[in-house]
């Protein structure tokens, strides 16, 4: 019996397409590519404009498939929470957006899953490290100068 075969890329949310690279992945295996295309869309629509990692797992006996999405980049999320295409060149100089710690929180949690970090407080100062380098600060203050609030205890990370 056969395993099962996965196939992964990166796709933008809500717009994957049967070209490159998931078309020539999936067309050799025998599997409806406009099915998995559709599939993969309908998951992903809510990232739309981010770029997402998908994993098609195909049974090559039975031409079943299973689709799961991962979650876009902590940069992609914070960029979409931000309003901002992507972080800025020089970014550390010449901060380009403003978060709330709230939303840096929410970023933290939508990235638990994939994480390493398992407890909130070290996903959200891990989150707070690529602010450094997007050119976010946070509630007005220097993404580092929270980091430094948080880790000395001044400034707590808040659970809702």
């Amino acid at each position: 019996m056969p395993e099962k075969i996965s196939v992964e890329a990166m796709v933008a949310g809500g717009q994957a397409t049967a070209g490159p690279p998931l078309g020539p992945g999936l067309g050799p295996l025998g599997v409806n590519v406009g099915e998995v295309i559709a599939e993969i869309n309908r998951l992903t629509k809510d990232f739309s404009g981010m770029r997402v990692p998908v994993s098609v797992i195909v049974d090559p006996e039975t031409k079943q498939f299973e689709v799961k999405v991962g979650t876009p980049t902590t940069a992609a999320l914070l960029a979409k929470e931000a309003s901002i295409e992507k972080g800025g060149a020089g970014s550390w100089k010449q901060p380009i957006a403003d978060l709330s710690l709230e939303k840096i929180v929410s970023v933290s949690r939508a990235k638990m899953e994939s994480s390493k970090r398992k407890d909130l407080k070290s996903r959200v100062l891990q989150t707070l490290g690529t602010c450094v380098s997007m050119g976010i600060t946070v509630d007005g203050k220097s993404p580092k100068e929270v980091i430094g609030m948080i880790k000395s205890g001044t400034l707590s990370v808040p659970e809702g």
